[in-house]
């Protein structure tokens, strides 16, 4: 699995392909057999570093690949004495820390592990857990500025499932004084729920180093990640030790070797961290920094960014493109010769964007594609070959893409620049069975193998794929469709305009109008009047011009950047039928937006007087968007 540089054009891969099948790969089968690979060949060399705080000369935490396997062997150990077995669940609500890569690693080895992202509301983590039947969580114990703890706590009380709550203590990572001023100031966190409470390295040191029970015999179900994309509630998509260990393979035979840094400030939650870097990690040798549990969001890491790449060498810088515009943002105040290449995925990266990023750091930037449903990675531009910007790359080794579109009671095959459905086949993709809740895999799959992933793309004449848009993302306009990336490019052009996002808000009469909202860079100013002007002028298609255009101090955006739209077309509901209700005189207003797994985003209405009810259902019965009664209303 040594690196090499080979990736630089389509018949490079075909090449890899060539050397044998993917099934006659000589590739651990299991997650264990894998991580103990790298342990026989890289087992004093460090495999990550962890910084609880962001300053370039604070305290951090190295372990080596030795370290970590026996860290991974305890903790299994622990999960199979609390009765988990390769088909139990065992849960993780953590932010990024040493021992959330070893509650991944171990979760998979003893049972099936579901990372749970910690920003979640208690509702949604309750749902998970009682989708996935976990029956171990692992969480933090209380600590000042998170409320990690309450909600999960909160969580458990309505998941009857879980037996036990292991609690992760970031203390041990504080020095004096804070350590000692900590104990003093921690949120009294009582249980409010049935889980039997344990500390989790208390419970470690109880463990032998080595695997204490034998080791699965083959592929399996090893892990459960809930997506986490811009489409509303999560689903639980199955992953098997199989594609966990194509996602490190193809990061280790054509992205890293053991003397690379990777710096990783996205979180262990999310596929992209957990996949393509930590498995790809695990199969080259690699060392990961891991920069405070909140990765990018966490407090200064932003402003000392440049300053942790010259403190660890770092020769890979892992991001997506908000992290890449905040970054933008600051000065390049450090030496980051050491610094290969960026790769970026998670959303388009504007070209502007990237050429900015290459004149202050003088480095290119590889875009990705990847998604949760496929374990994730599914092309790349190439590290050292052509790079399209704009594009995600070509599929990668073992990936067939192809761009099918609907016709009738199959698929065509759409022809080269030609826009259809992107769908997907490789070891990553468990056909058939995608999903933990069965109705939600009915129409998945195109010709029963090829993953249709929702995404709108098109492949040009040299293989490269370019995305064009998400499927659920179109505005449908009076039945004419509406691109929103054509509407987001063309704010992006705005200098003053950071982010933006545009959606379909609901229309009595078209059904969706286009409607946008935008964040501002730091330190700009713009009128709602100066922007409405350049959208004319700069959007080509007059139907794709947005009838609404609004600035907010922050867009709502998912924990690896992507602008989160159920938040923005909940605030275009309530505006919209607000406004309807205000104009008809009828005395009601929406109380709130809520996401229903049948119907979709539904209007909830609170009185605010006597309500003629045959107006009002007149009135809002002239949108497609649902609505009832608040309770108690």
């Amino acid at each position: 699995m040594n690196a090499i540089t080979e990736f630089r054009t389509r018949e490079d891969v075909a090449g890899i392909e060539a050397e044998a099948p993917w099934s006659a790969r000589p590739v651990p089968q299991t997650l264990h057999a894998f991580l103990s690979d790298v342990a026989a060949r890289h087992g004093g060399r460090p495999a990550i570093s962890f910084q609880l705080t962001s300053g370039p000369k604070d305290p951090a935490e190295t372990v080596t690949w030795d370290d970590l396997l026996r860290r991974t062997n305890r903790a299994a150990n622990l999960f199979r004495s609390l009765g988990v077995g390769e088909r139990d669940v065992i849960a993780y609500v953590l932010p990024n820390s040493v021992e959330t890569a070893v509650t991944l690693l171990a979760g998979a080895v003893a049972g099936i592990v579901n990372p749970i992202n910690p920003l979640l509301e208690p509702e949604q983590i309750a749902a998970i857990l009682r989708e996935t039947k976990a029956k171990v969580v692992v969480t933090l114990k209380a600590f000042p500025k998170t409320d990690v703890p309450q909600k999960v706590a909160e969580a458990l009380r309505h998941a009857p499932n879980v037996k036990t709550l292991l609690e992760v203590d970031l203390l041990r990572y504080l020095t004096p004084p804070k350590s000692w001023i900590v104990p003093l100031i921690r949120p009294k966190n009582p249980p409010r729920h049935h889980a039997k409470v344990l500390d989790f390295a208390a419970e470690l040191r109880r463990q032998p180093d080595r695997l204490a029970f034998p080791d699965s015999t083959g592929d399996r179900v090893a892990a459960y990640f809930h997506t986490g994309g811009t489409t509303g509630m999560p689903k639980v998509a199955q992953h098997k030790y199989s594609g966990m260990i194509y996602n490190g393979w193809l990061g280790g035979r054509l992205l890293f070797k053991a003397q690379d840094v990777l710096i990783c400030p996205l979180p262990l939650f999310h596929v992209f961290a957990a996949y393509p870097i930590m498995m790809s990690a695990i199969a080259s040798g690699a060392h990961v920094v891991f920069p405070t549990p909140a990765g990018y969001r966490g407090e200064g890491v932003f402003d000392n960014f440049w300053k942790l790449i010259e403190r660890w060498k770092v020769t890979f810088l892992i991001t997506v493109p908000t992290a890449i515009a905040a970054l933008m943002q600051r000065p390049v105040n450090a030496d980051v010769s050491s610094l290969r290449t960026a790769i970026s995925g998670s959303a388009a990266l504007p070209v502007e964007l990237y050429n900015r990023f290459r004149a202050a750091t003088g480095v290119e930037i590889a875009e990705g594609y990847g998604l949760t449903e496929a374990t994730c990675l599914v092309s790349c531009n190439p590290v050292d070959g052509m790079k399209k910007i704009g594009s995600v790359g070509l599929p990668l080794p073992y990936t067939t893409v192809r761009i099918l579109q609907k016709d009738g009671n199959g698929f065509r095959e759409c022809a080269v620049d030609e826009v259809g459905e992107i769908c997907v086949s490789n070891p990553g993709v468990f056909a058939g069975s995608t999903y933990t809740e069965e109705d939600k895999n009915r129409d998945l799959f195109a010709e029963g193998i090829f993953l249709r992933t929702g995404d709108l793309g098109r492949i040009d004449a040299d293989g490269y794929l370019w995305i064009t848009g998400r499927a659920k993302d179109l505005i449908i306009r009076g039945g004419h469709n509406i691109d929103p990336a054509q509407i987001e490019e063309a704010m992006l052009a705005h200098p003053a305009v950071a982010f933006a996002g545009a959606i379909g808000q609901p229309d009595a009469f078209a059904g969706e109008l286009p409607c946008v909202y935008v964040e501002l860079v730091a330190g700009q100013s713009v009128t709602v009047e100066a922007l409405v002007e350049h959208a004319r002028t700069t959007i080509t298609e007059r139907a794709a011009v947005p009838k609404h255009i609004e600035i907010l101090p922050e867009l709502p955006k998912t924990a690896v950047g992507k602008i989160f739209k159920p938040d923005l077309r909940k605030r275009a509901i309530r505006r919209v039928f607000d406004a309807a209700l205000a104009e008809a005189g009828i005395a009601a207003e929406v109380a709130e937006v809520v996401e229903d797994r049948k119907r979709g985003l539904v209007a909830r209405l609170r009185r605010k007087g006597p309500v003629d009810a045959a107006a009002l259902a007149h009135k809002l019965g002239e949108f497609t968007t649902p609505w009832d009664w608040a309770e108690g209303a």
